[in-house]
């Protein structure tokens, strides 16, 4: 599957994937404003067995097919948000 990956010049290490080039309608209006300014960075060829740095390129392509977006979230964040969801858990 073909993805178009763009960095957040607002938020460090955050990067939107879509799978068309430029094509920004599918991302929810309060998410695309919240990203702030986006640059485009790379073309890819995602496939099941792709290794990606960050994320599960099983999850992308899913999120890419039925949402037209994923949105890789800088690790930072990630383990925050992790962290929050557990203390809300237990």
């Amino acid at each position: 599957m073909q993805c178009f990956i763009y960095k957040s010049l607002k938020k460090d290490e955050l990067y939107l994937y879509l799978d068309k080039k430029d094509d920004f309608s599918a991302v929810p209006e309060a998410l695309f404003k919240s990203l702030g300014r986006l640059t485009f960075v790379m073309e890819l060829q995602l496939s099941p067995d792709r290794k990606l740095a960050r994320e599960n390129p099983e999850k992308v392509i899913a999120s890419l097919q039925s949402k037209g977006f994923f949105v890789q979230l800088p690790p930072t964040l990630i383990s925050a948000m992790s962290a929050s969801l557990d203390k809300q858990l237990h």
